[in-house]
């Protein structure tokens, strides 16, 4: 498997990248998170995964691995392919898919062009346990201290639930703590001053 590609960005567009690498160009589908986290600077690096069918050979690209992990924990549901993966992660935060598997929201899941109610149902059903466990790593991994308030605050949610606090608890509780110290917060201390309250 190839693990990453780093070169010249030749192209660049909200669904796909062309890397030049060693005088070969690579395109790779991407998310919008993806694109948005893509520098307009002459090198860039890429995570990869490498999708094969029997009359394709399609190369996906990722910002982070905590991103690339999600895509792939995706395709391994039955019913959901590449392409669905992937335009999950377009409409939605990482933190955003991983609180709507954890918490069983299937109507927010449905949201997403081309899921429907068995597909959501299926995906809860086979992602739920694993999700739950890796949602804090995720969440912290994504945000990195540079998601704006609300993004913060939906992953501290998420990784509070994950810890087991209702979720209308761990909302109130982040509350509390954005409205005493601010909005300039990173995640890891804003979920450990929630922790705090009782």
């Amino acid at each position: 498997m190839i693990a990453y590609i780093k070169g010249k960005l030749d192209y660049k567009d909200p669904a796909q990248v062309v890397i030049e690498a060693a005088g070969v160009g690579y395109r790779l589908l991407i998310s919008l998170q993806t694109y948005e986290k893509i520098p307009d600077k002459e090198n860039i690096k890429l995570l990869t995964y490498l999708h094969i069918k029997e009359d394709s050979h399609t190369l996906f690209g990722f910002a982070e691995e905590s991103e690339r992990v999600l895509f792939l924990h995706l395709i391994s549901v039955s019913g959901v392919g590449p392409s669905t993966a992937l335009m999950m992660l377009s409409s939605m935060h990482a933190a955003e898919i991983i609180d709507a598997v954890v918490s069983e929201d299937v109507k927010t899941i449905q949201s997403v062009k081309g899921i429907g109610a068995k597909t959501a149902q299926r995906l809860i059903l086979e992602l739920k346990d694993k999700l739950k466990k890796e949602a804090l790593e995720l969440a912290i991994t994504e945000n990195n201290g540079k998601s704006s308030v609300s993004g913060i605050r939906l992953e501290a949610v998420t990784a509070l639930t994950t810890l087991g606090i209702a979720k209308s608890a761990a909302e109130k509780n982040i509350d509390l703590v954005l409205k005493k110290l601010g909005n300039t917060i990173s995640l890891e201390e804003l979920i450990r001053q929630a922790l705090k309250i009782s």
